[in-house]
Protein backbone atom coordinates (compact mmCIF):
# COMPACT_ATOMS: atom_id res chain seq x y z
CA UNK A 1 0.00 0.00 0.00
CA UNK A 2 1.15 3.64 -0.49
CA UNK A 3 0.98 6.34 1.09
CA UNK A 4 -0.47 10.20 0.34
CA UNK A 5 1.67 13.11 0.48
CA UNK A 6 0.11 16.29 0.95
CA UNK A 7 2.31 19.93 -0.39
CA UNK A 8 1.13 22.66 0.89
CA UNK A 9 2.58 25.51 -1.34
CA UNK A 10 2.58 28.79 0.88
CA UNK A 11 6.16 30.27 -0.70
CA UNK A 12 6.85 28.37 -4.30
CA UNK A 13 4.38 28.58 -7.02
CA UNK A 14 3.12 25.32 -8.57
CA UNK A 15 5.35 25.59 -12.17
CA UNK A 16 8.39 25.76 -9.69
CA UNK A 17 7.53 22.61 -7.10
CA UNK A 18 6.10 20.38 -9.77
CA UNK A 19 9.79 19.50 -11.52
CA UNK A 20 11.09 19.13 -8.54
CA UNK A 21 8.25 16.38 -7.40
CA UNK A 22 8.66 15.03 -10.67
CA UNK A 23 12.86 15.03 -10.86
CA UNK A 24 12.41 13.46 -7.22
CA UNK A 25 9.55 10.40 -8.66
CA UNK A 26 11.95 9.72 -12.04
CA UNK A 27 15.05 9.27 -9.46
CA UNK A 28 12.52 6.90 -7.62
CA UNK A 29 12.19 4.76 -11.03
CA UNK A 30 8.66 5.75 -11.00
CA UNK A 31 6.66 7.16 -14.17
CA UNK A 32 4.22 9.73 -13.33
CA UNK A 33 0.75 11.15 -14.24
CA UNK A 34 0.15 14.73 -13.09
CA UNK A 35 -3.46 15.18 -12.57
CA UNK A 36 -5.41 18.95 -12.96
CA UNK A 37 -8.58 19.65 -13.60
CA UNK A 38 -8.67 22.00 -17.13
CA UNK A 39 -7.43 21.19 -20.38
CA UNK A 40 -5.60 24.78 -20.31
CA UNK A 41 -4.07 24.90 -17.82
CA UNK A 42 -2.24 21.56 -18.51
CA UNK A 43 -1.57 23.59 -21.81
CA UNK A 44 -0.32 25.81 -19.97
CA UNK A 45 2.16 23.46 -17.56
CA UNK A 46 3.13 21.26 -20.62
CA UNK A 47 4.95 24.30 -22.36
CA UNK A 48 6.40 25.24 -18.94
CA UNK A 49 7.88 21.85 -18.40
CA UNK A 50 9.41 22.38 -22.31
CA UNK A 51 10.78 25.90 -21.41
CA UNK A 52 12.59 24.01 -18.65
CA UNK A 53 16.42 24.21 -17.78
CA UNK A 54 18.25 22.14 -20.61
CA UNK A 55 20.26 20.00 -17.78
CA UNK A 56 16.34 19.63 -16.10
CA UNK A 57 15.07 18.36 -19.10
CA UNK A 58 11.89 16.27 -17.79
CA UNK A 59 9.93 13.86 -20.53
CA UNK A 60 6.62 14.28 -20.56
CA UNK A 61 3.50 14.69 -23.01
CA UNK A 62 0.20 15.51 -22.76
CA UNK A 63 -2.37 12.73 -22.63
CA UNK A 64 -4.76 11.82 -25.95
CA UNK A 65 -1.19 11.21 -27.63
CA UNK A 66 -0.32 8.04 -29.69
CA UNK A 67 2.70 7.68 -27.28
CA UNK A 68 0.72 8.00 -23.88
CA UNK A 69 1.86 4.19 -22.95
CA UNK A 70 5.62 5.48 -23.07
CA UNK A 71 5.40 8.52 -21.18
CA UNK A 72 7.85 8.60 -17.95
CA UNK A 73 5.76 11.69 -16.99
CA UNK A 74 1.97 12.08 -18.43
CA UNK A 75 0.07 15.28 -18.16
CA UNK A 76 -3.68 14.54 -18.13
CA UNK A 77 -7.27 15.85 -16.57
CA UNK A 78 -8.96 12.08 -16.46
CA UNK A 79 -9.19 10.22 -13.64
CA UNK A 80 -8.99 6.72 -15.59
CA UNK A 81 -5.91 4.94 -14.93
CA UNK A 82 -3.09 5.82 -16.01
CA UNK A 83 -2.15 4.16 -19.14
CA UNK A 84 1.57 4.67 -18.83
CA UNK A 85 2.03 2.32 -15.89
CA UNK A 86 2.37 4.85 -13.14
CA UNK A 87 3.52 4.42 -9.65
CA UNK A 88 3.29 8.04 -8.35
CA UNK A 89 -0.35 10.16 -9.18
CA UNK A 90 0.50 14.20 -8.56
CA UNK A 91 -2.83 15.32 -8.34
CA UNK A 92 -2.97 19.84 -8.99
CA UNK A 93 -5.19 22.34 -8.82
CA UNK A 94 -7.96 20.16 -6.56
CA UNK A 95 -8.22 16.89 -8.66
CA UNK A 96 -9.86 13.94 -7.15
CA UNK A 97 -7.72 11.17 -5.66
CA UNK A 98 -9.18 8.21 -3.98
CA UNK A 99 -8.36 5.33 -1.45
CA UNK A 100 -8.15 2.87 -4.13
CA UNK A 101 -5.32 4.43 -6.32
CA UNK A 102 -3.43 4.72 -2.74
CA UNK A 103 -3.20 1.67 -2.63
CA UNK A 104 -2.70 0.87 -6.15
CA UNK A 105 0.34 3.47 -6.38
CA UNK A 106 3.62 3.62 -4.62
CA UNK A 107 2.71 7.46 -3.86
CA UNK A 108 0.19 10.04 -4.49
CA UNK A 109 0.76 13.69 -3.83
CA UNK A 110 -1.56 16.28 -3.55
CA UNK A 111 -0.35 19.73 -4.54
CA UNK A 112 -2.58 22.40 -3.29
CA UNK A 113 -1.80 26.84 -3.22
CA UNK A 114 -2.21 27.83 0.52
CA UNK A 115 -2.66 31.60 -0.46
CA UNK A 116 -6.32 30.17 -1.96
CA UNK A 117 -9.11 29.03 0.50
CA UNK A 118 -10.71 26.66 -1.64
CA UNK A 119 -7.72 24.95 -2.39
CA UNK A 120 -6.59 24.68 1.19
CA UNK A 121 -10.46 23.40 2.33
CA UNK A 122 -10.49 20.73 -1.11
CA UNK A 123 -6.81 19.65 -0.03
CA UNK A 124 -8.48 19.15 3.85
CA UNK A 125 -11.23 17.48 2.78
CA UNK A 126 -9.14 14.98 0.64
CA UNK A 127 -6.74 14.32 4.43
CA UNK A 128 -10.07 13.95 5.93
CA UNK A 129 -11.25 11.15 3.64
CA UNK A 130 -7.74 9.30 2.96
CA UNK A 131 -7.16 9.25 6.33
CA UNK A 132 -10.62 7.59 7.58
CA UNK A 133 -10.47 5.00 4.54
CA UNK A 134 -7.08 4.09 6.31
CA UNK A 135 -4.70 5.32 3.72
CA UNK A 136 -1.55 6.81 5.19
CA UNK A 137 -0.84 10.31 4.80
CA UNK A 138 1.46 12.61 5.40
CA UNK A 139 1.10 16.62 5.43
CA UNK A 140 4.28 19.01 4.33
CA UNK A 141 4.82 23.09 3.84
CA UNK A 142 6.45 24.97 3.17
CA UNK A 143 5.87 28.02 5.41
CA UNK A 144 9.16 28.49 6.85
CA UNK A 145 11.30 28.43 3.64
CA UNK A 146 11.89 24.99 4.15
CA UNK A 147 9.88 21.86 3.36
CA UNK A 148 8.79 20.07 7.04
CA UNK A 149 6.52 17.87 7.64
CA UNK A 150 3.92 18.95 10.06
CA UNK A 151 1.43 15.59 10.45
CA UNK A 152 1.33 12.37 9.22
CA UNK A 153 -1.41 9.70 9.77
CA UNK A 154 -0.88 5.86 9.77
CA UNK A 155 -3.46 3.02 9.39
Amino acid sequence: MGAAYFYHLTRSPLENTLPVLLEKSLAAGWRVVVRGVDSERMDWLDQRLWLGPDDGFLPHGLAGGANDAMQPILLTTHSTPPVNSAACLIAIDGADVDEHEVARLERVCVVFDGNDDAAVQKARAQWKALTESGCRAQYWSEETGRWQKKAESKP
